[in-house]
């Protein structure tokens, strides 16, 4: 029976496990994608994004925490210095996991790990996009309108 066990045990010990999905954080942390298996992807999901949301308090304690995890004081500088400011308004969601397809020699199903503020295809234009208003066609029509109208009026007060 497996009572109570909720996360994937990804068919290795401890020791195994959590060396395994550290040294996959750093890499993720320092190439800001990596290809693996789905598996070990949804794996990483839970493994980093509570470390990302840590790090955007910089603290000293939240930095220990951290290398706790990690294991590499270089990724826990890039961590903290450049992708806590890239996602520091963002609630939540810091990875996207895109399905491969399989590998040519046992079949298993592939994905792309990525963080998602770092993607140029998707966020082309990066911040400037989110912060334009949309506006209606109609409330510039009235304006306009109401400018000519205004210019009109002036005209014949003058002659």
């Amino acid at each position: 029976m497996r009572h109570g066990k909720k996360f994937n045990h990804l068919g290795r010990q401890t020791a195994h496990r959590k060396a395994m999905l550290a040294n996959m954080a750093c890499s993720l942390i320092e190439h800001k994608r990596i290809n693996t298996t789905v598996a070990k992807a949804k794996a990483l999901r839970k493994y980093v994004e509570p470390l990302i949301t840590k790090s955007k308090a910089d603290t000293t304690h939240n930095r220990r925490t951290v290398f706790s995890y990690l294991r590499n004081k270089y990724a826990v500088t890039e961590l903290f210095k450049e992708i806590s400011v890239k996602v520091a308004d963002r609630p939540g969601g810091y990875l996207r996991i895109i399905k491969l397809g399989n590998r040519q020699g046992d079949n298993a199903p592939m994905a792309m790990v990525e963080l998602v503020d770092y993607n140029e295809i998707y966020n082309p234009k990066g911040d400037k996009a989110k912060k334009t208003t949309r506006r209606s066609r109609r409330g510039g029509a009235k304006k306009t309108e109401t400018a000519a109208v205004t210019n009109e009026s002036s005209n014949q007060e003058e002659e």
